[in-house]
């Protein structure tokens, strides 16, 4: 099927698009009917085609200055069935989840919701993250949770240590935090974390390729 140009304008991204630019994508109208937006909507349980793009979910957010694309973009990226798009940028790894998108949207969508359907979608297709380092804090923090049933800091510090290569990151500090009393260095003894791993390992998404 032919493919129609339609320009997308993407203005005011002061740092990847000095002075404002306008963007174009070829779409067809397969991606605009395509399954994209579906599975999205139906992970999120939003209504994303109530977004009328008013833009004040981007006008609040306290990250948007190191967003690629702004949220209410992202929201368009989904409407436009622009997969590859929305799954590649920075913003749905940069995204803090503090749901000040969510609470201004006069439409009452959950943005952020919406942004963490986007991201378990990224994972569970395998797609590289531009920002890695964000990927693999947000892995080890569920794994900390789902193996201690409440956050265990050390156990927490070493896994992202050593995954994101920064061996030594903040080592120094560790003997103040222990003296302290901010850091515990034994993990938590939490009722019911055996419960609570069962739940992780039952909505643990099946293995690539196979169930």
């Amino acid at each position: 099927m032919a493919a129609n140009a339609v320009g997308v304008a993407f203005r005011g991204l002061s740092r990847s698009f000095p002075g404002g630019c306008t963007m174009k994508w070829q779409i067809t109208s397969d991606d605009l009917r395509g399954d994209f937006l579906r599975q999205v909507e139906a992970e999120s349980r939003q209504r994303i085609l109530a977004c009328y793009q008013c833009g004040k979910c981007s006008a609040g957010c306290p990250v948007a200055p190191e967003m690629d694309i702004l949220p209410n973009q992202i929201i368009r990226l989904v409407q436009l069935g622009m997969k590859d798009q929305a799954l590649a940028s920075r913003a749905i790894w940069i995204c803090a989840s503090c749901a000040t998108c969510t609470t201004r949207c006069p439409q009452e969508v959950d943005i952020a919701r919406v942004i963490d359907a986007l991201r378990n979608i990224a994972i569970r297709e395998g797609r590289s993250s531009p920002e890695r380092e964000i990927r693999v804090f947000n892995q080890v923090f569920l794994r900390n949770l789902a193996s201690h049933g409440r956050l265990y800091e050390v156990g927490l510090i070493r896994d992202y240590n050593l995954l994101s290569g920064h061996l030594f990151k903040d080592v120094l500090k560790a003997p103040v935090m222990f003296r302290k009393g901010k850091i515990n260095p034994f993990p938590p003894k939490v009722k019911g974390a055996r419960e609570l791993k069962a739940l992780f390992q039952k909505l643990r998404p099946p293995a690539r390729g196979g169930a």
